[in-house]
Formats: C-alpha cells, structure tokens, sequence
C-alpha cells in the first residue's frame, strides 16, 4: 500500500499537478492551465490504470476545500474530465460501507484499523486469477491467505468494515486513517456460490 501526502493549499497543489509531465510528452505544457493523464500520472507514478489515477487523485486532494477542488478539477483536461467522473470514489464511513459500497468502484474510507492475525478469527474467500502459460484461470482462496486483513471501525460506532492489503506490504497502525482502494466481493465458501460481503482492496493511505 502506498502513502499519500496530501496537498495543504491549492498553490501547491497546482504547481506539482501541472508539471508539463515526462521529458518525452512534447505537446504537455508545464504550468498552462491545464492538467492532463500525463501529468498527473508523472505525479501519481501511475501511467495505465485509469481508476488508480482518479483514486490517486482524488485522495491527494483531500484535505483541501471545496472550493479549491471544484477549482483543481475544473483544470482537468478533457479526457480527465471523463475518466474522474467515470471512477470517481464513493466516501464511506466503515458503517456504511457494506450498504451503500459498489462492488469494482474506488471508495475512500476512514477509521481505524485492527488486524486479524489468526486465520481461526477469520473465513472468507476471493476469486484469485492463476496464470499458466497464456492460460488464465481462477480459483477460490482464502483472503487471509494473500492478504492483510483488518478491521476498520468508526471513531464513534462500534460497526467495522474488513480492508485488506497485500502482505508484502508494511502493516498499518492502530490510527484514525483514511483508506482508498476497490471494493470487491467477499464469498462465505471455497465453492463461491455464497457472498458473505464486501472488502476494500486498499491501495492508497495516509494517517490523520
């Protein structure tokens, strides 16, 4: 999982976002007015995935105000336009999030997180992509087999909603933190004939 460092101001914000991007996009012009996939991709370090980017995006611009996001966003080139409002991010509290969550949409929720370290304290299954040769298949495996996984509560409600992350990545602290990522199906079985629920696929963090 990757760290944001959200932007304080929209100076700052703007300066780092309309940075005429790589030395090889020859028609990007730095500080013109408008941002575009390559400039924010040069900042994101994310050049094919679409929904990343906007996820990326949209949680850098988190601690500004509404105003100075309405006036960020309306830089967006035309192209950007579309690809934020095709995957622009629900945000959740951890209470809500299995009501009102769409699963393979990008979601931002905050609260704070606890780990599940015993595979005995947790049963769920992901639908996991197995690749031989140019074949593809897929399979049920337990989430905790590949993943991370944690509970994430409100401040205020004792309701949790499960995240996970891949376990090559560095565990997270107990903190009031706000998390973005996917949301994805979670089976009750190996059979995958029973939803249980849902969990975010956590991608992006930063702590309060």
């Amino acid at each position: 999982m990757i760290k944001i460092e959200p932007y304080q101001n929209i100076h700052s914000a703007l300066q780092s976002l309309d940075n005429g991007g790589q030395f090889f996009n020859f028609r990007t012009k730095a500080e013109d007015g408008i941002i575009t996939q390559s400039e924010l991709g040069k900042v994101g370090g994310v050049f094919i995935e679409n929904q990343q980017l906007i996820l990326f995006f949209e949680m850098s611009l988190l601690q500004l105000d509404q105003s100075a996001k309405d006036t960020i966003i309306s830089k967006l080139d035309s192209r950007l336009q579309k690809n934020y409002l095709k995957y622009k991010s629900q945000e959740l509290l951890p209470s809500e999030a299995n009501l009102k969550g769409i699963i393979s949409s990008n979601a931002i929720i905050t609260g704070i997180p606890k780990l599940i370290d015993s595979k005995s304290d947790f049963e769920g299954f992901i639908m996991f992509p197995i690749i031989s040769g140019n074949v593809t298949t897929f399979m049920m495996i337990p989430l905790i087999d590949e993943y991370d996984v944690y509970e994430l509560r409100d401040e205020e409600l004792s309701e949790t909603f499960l995240i996970a992350h891949l376990k090559d990545s560095e565990r997270l602290p107990s903190k009031k933190m706000v998390l973005g990522g996917v949301l994805k199906e979670l089976n009750e079985s190996e059979e995958g004939d029973q939803v249980k629920g849902k969990f975010l696929e956590a991608i992006y963090h930063f702590e309060y």
